[in-house]
């Protein structure tokens, strides 16, 4: 996990990121996204969203569960505040495309 919550955080600093449900959903149906990492103690009406728009607009969208909670996530992505989604849209100096490829 270590190894992904570095990545998040290079990509999140670096990369164009989305934070939050709403923001990601949005961006999801327009095909804006190249990953979704929901953390663990994600609502599942969350989920079900996200995983119900990456299959309509994209299924090759890969979503990843990170194994966190929101607040380990906002922690990772620098945020003082809870965070259930992010959404990465450029992954700037972070492999963490390459990671979730490879763990597939």
């Amino acid at each position: 996990m270590a190894d992904i919550a570095k990545s998040i955080k290079i990509a999140v600093r670096t990369g164009k990121t989305i934070l939050g449900a709403k923001e990601s959903i949005r961006a999801v149906k327009h095909g804006d996204v190249k990953l979704v990492i929901l953390a663990a103690n994600a609502p599942s009406s969350i989920k079900n969203d996200i995983i119900h728009y990456t299959n309509l607009s994209d299924p090759r969208i890969p979503t990843m569960d990170y194994e966190g909670s929101s607040l380990d996530l906002g922690f990772v992505c620098g945020k003082p505040y809870l965070v259930s989604v992010v959404s990465v849209q450029e992954p700037g100096d972070s492999d963490i495309l390459q990671l979730v490829e490879d763990s597939n």
